[in-house]
């Protein structure tokens, strides 16, 4: 999720559509309202008596079971629509699960089909998975929520040195540390490591601390791993120590490598045209806290389990309840309303929180990969319900509509929208938000032309982003970035700026370069459009 602005709310990248769809489907269930004031028939009393309110009526197994009976319909008419080659579900209800199934294809085009032990990427359901893992060390005292991140990461900083010194764990879990909407993650596209991005945090322009939401993979990755230095280990060690082998969880990992090396598993696909295709690898590896899990629908089931039993799992107390709770409790508004009406959504600790139109706490969190996967978890705990859909296509709306579907049935006994026609139009806006304003594909009408290739070409240093060089390559003017010296052609478009596609899971289409030409007739400068979000991408000549 993005900063408050309206404008920011949809941006794909930062995940606000995700959250928007999450407050806005928790409204989906309808039903009596329980805060109706009802007067009795006869008044004895000069003042009118208010019965308690009463609160909604229980989900009955008969209610739940009805709706799971529909869910194969719902995720093949899902599958219909969009096309999304598979889909793995799972529900729990009251410590059972109730249903486990797969469908398509692991890979479009060839043999293999999904079922209940397929790997696939979680995304940013990693997140929620990752508050688990922190909620067990708070239980054995490893650390505290309320432990600044400095105490076991000494090397840990902000723009600011007074944040750097207050900012905790639970700070950083849930996105009000003030570093701006999804830091850290153009550095991951341009191929550096966890080690180098997080220590380049430091240079990111901070909002107000504890008073601004602003959805951050990198800012979560880095209380993660603190919390595996205070206790001695790595984070992929840590996450399968403390939940995932106490769980049986025997096919989930943060480590990509798993993914990669898992035989049964379901490969990213995005859509081209009308066909869906196998094109991109994601590697999370740098964010895995934040987005680079790997799972089951089995294995997550066991985890809903955990959820909605308070840390209790086959009447073993795995993780500390307390610390677990405190995870789901909201933490900064994420989501003021948009009317007088509207629902505010809030954030815990790794976790969407909302209410539903019966005043039950929800919890969700939905993933999405650009370059392939869509994934979502949902938990009403008070009835003791959860749902996990995990897809192995780009985010079009499937996970969050089959959940809200569920939902909704056992509520009203049918879905009370098309919940994949409301939801996909929103995921459609939010993908085209960060494109460029400037359509780098339509010149203008009489560009100025370019100088000669030398005024341009050099190296350029940026303190966050590291060395550019431009140079030529044949008639190319080319734009080399990151560790492993990208390559990046450029395209003449009007006077000293060109275009340039821009890659990896941040990719927007066309974005611009602008060189700044001094008195002695070479750039001593050039902004590099896409990297420029929060004012870091200007780079200087040596």
């Amino acid at each position: 999720m993005s900063r408050l602005d309206q404008a920011h709310a949809l941006r794909l990248r930062s995940a606000a559509a995700l959250g928007l769809v999450a407050a806005l489907a928790g409204g989906g269930c309808t039903g009596p309202d329980a805060s109706a004031v009802h007067r009795p028939a006869a008044q004895t009393s000069p003042l009118p008596t208010v019965p308690p309110a009463q609160p909604p009526p229980r989900l009955t197994r008969a209610k739940v079971d009805a709706a799971v009976d529909r869910l194969d319909g719902v995720v093949r008419d899902a599958m219909r629509r969009t096309g999304v080659p598979g889909v793995a579900v799972g529900v729990v209800h009251d410590d059972e699960v109730l249903y486990l199934k797969g469908f398509g294809a692991r890979k479009a085009g060839a043999e293999g089909r999904v079922g209940p032990d397929t790997v696939f990427q979680l995304a940013s359901v990693s997140k929620p998975v990752a508050s688990t893992v922190v909620a067990a060390a708070v239980g054995e005292k490893t650390v505290a929520w309320d432990d600044p991140v400095v105490e076991h990461s000494p090397g840990f900083a902000l723009k600011d040195p007074w944040v750097t010194r207050h900012v905790t764990l639970a700070d950083l879990f849930s996105h009000r540390s003030g570093l701006p909407d999804h830091a850290g993650d153009l550095l991951e596209d341009l191929g550096y490591d966890r080690p180098y991005i997080l220590g380049h945090l430091r240079y990111e322009p901070l909002d107000p601390f504890r008073a601004s939401y602003a959805y951050t993979n990198f800012g979560l990755t880095e209380a993660a791993v603190a919390v595996a230095r205070a206790a001695g280990t790595s984070w992929e060690n840590l996450s399968a120590d403390k939940l995932y082998r106490p769980l049986g969880m025997d096919s989930t990992s943060s480590s990509f490598t798993d993914y990669e090396k898992a035989a049964n598993k379901a490969v990213t696909h995005v859509k081209q045209g009308d066909t869906w295709q196998p094109e991109f690898v994601r590697d999370a590896n740098a964010q895995s806290p934040a987005g680079g899990a790997s799972s089951t629908v089995r294995d997550m089931t066991k985890w809903l389990r955990l959820q909605l039993g308070n840390g209790k799992f086959e009447g073993r107390q795995v993780i500390d309840s307390d610390a677990l709770d405190e995870t789901h409790l909201p933490h900064i508004v994420s989501e003021p309303p948009h009317a007088p009406a509207g629902r505010t959504g809030f954030y815990g600790l790794g976790w969407n929180v909302s209410y539903d139109d019966q005043g039950r706490v929800k919890l969700g969190h939905s993933g999405a990969f650009a370059m392939g996967a869509a994934t979502n978890v949902t938990l009403l705990p008070s009835e003791n319900l959860g749902i996990v859909v995990l897809t192995n296509g780009e985010p079009v709306g499937v996970p969050e509509a089959i959940a809200s579907t569920l939902l909704d049935t056992a509520q009203t006994g049918g879905p009370t929208v098309d919940w994949l026609k409301f939801i996909g139009p929103i995921l459609q806006q939010a993908a085209q938000g960060d494109r460029s304003e400037t359509d780098y594909t339509k010149p203008p009408a009489r560009p100025a032309p370019a100088r000669a290739d030398s005024t341009y070409t050099g190296t350029y240093a940026n303190d966050f982003y590291g060395p550019m060089t431009v140079s030529t390559q044949g008639d190319d003017l080319v734009m080399r970035l990151g560790p492993r010296k990208q390559r990046f052609t450029l395209r003449h478009y009007d006077g000293d700026t060109f275009s340039y596609p821009t890659t990896g899971e941040n990719a927007v289409g066309l974005s611009g370069v602008t060189f700044g030409v001094g008195t002695n007739g070479r750039a001593d400068k050039v902004r590099v459009e896409n990297l420029d979000t929060t004012g870091l991408g200007t780079f200087t000549r040596e």
